[in-house]
């Protein structure tokens, strides 16, 4: 039995998730395998790592930092999270990724991005620490309109939750048999038509089948919380999500609010950590 990990995006609202992983690292809890999408990756790699805390401490200390998330980042660089900034810098010089730990450990660790060209996902299994895994990071983790395309390994990509949003499916086909999924919406939440589309589509003009592939966004996503249903009902997985929508939009510059939203995140995992436990040791 191959047990995984799985980790959808939703930008801040992952801070959710970096809450009930600190959690489950806390109380010894290992996987096999882990993926995550967008903001599940960006956060979900220091669970390799090993770095407990790292995910909330870095967004709080760079909530106000103009190089790290902001408009002025976005007309400069063409992406509002800072490139250079937040994917080098940051994790090189100012709160160092542990590189050494993340190849060391033997969990299994996946992105998942969009091949824009052709409208469908990527998954990449990262294995070395270092520059390369943290642009396949910001690949997964480049919001459409306001992120520039990422050119990486002869694949243009950007945000993997554009095609492959929670990709327990993808999970079970390579061999991870009981997984753990966490969201970062409530449960009752469906996917509605984005407001922005035309926006969306203006700013993808020269890549009309991920277009395509946005205008089917809540379909898609709609039709794996349906799959995901399915998949707890017969015992494999055992679904994550806050009670209720989390107090956070996609980018904040409050740190007070990053961190109520990790705590709700870290109360969800201590209440649900002695059935965490169970369900990875049942059969196993």
């Amino acid at each position: 039995m191959r047990k995984g990990l799985v980790l959808e995006g939703g930008a801040l609202r992952g801070l959710f998730s970096a809450g009930v992983m600190d959690v489950m690292m806390e109380k010894g809890i290992s996987f096999d395998g882990i993926i995550g999408v967008s903001a599940g990756a960006a956060f979900g790699c220091n669970y390799k790592s090993g770095q407990i805390g790292r995910a909330i401490r870095y967004n709080m200390r760079f909530a106000r930092d103009k190089k790290y998330c902001s408009v002025k980042s976005f007309l400069k660089t063409g992406d509002l999270f800072g490139a250079e900034y937040a994917y080098h810098i940051v994790p090189e010089q100012y709160d160092k990724f542990d590189n050494e730990a993340f190849e060391q450990n033997p969990t299994e660790f996946y992105v998942v991005c969009t091949d824009v060209v052709n409208g469908i996902p990527i998954y990449k299994k990262c294995t070395r620490g270092g520059h390369q895994t943290y642009d396949w990071i910001r690949a997964s983790a480049s919001m459409p309109v306001v992120s520039r395309v990422v050119e990486l390994e002869g694949y243009q990509l950007l945000d993997g939750g554009m095609t492959d949003s929670i990709p327990l499916a993808y999970f079970q086909q390579i061999g991870f048999d009981r997984n753990i999924v966490i969201l970062t919406q409530p449960a009752g939440y469906q996917k509605t038509p984005n407001p922005l589309m035309p926006l969306i589509s203006a700013s993808l003009r020269r890549y009309p089948k991920t277009v395509e592939a946005m205008r089917n966004r809540p379909e898609m996503y709609n039709s794996q919380l349906a799959y995901l249903e399915q998949e707890e009902q017969k015992g494999n997985t055992l679904v994550i999500r806050p009670q209720e929508k989390l107090p956070i939009g996609h980018i904040s510059h409050d740190p007070e609010e990053m961190k109520r939203v990790y705590d709700i995140g870290r109360e969800m995992g201590e209440q649900r950590i002695q059935e965490i436990h169970d369900f990875l040791i049942e059969n196993g």
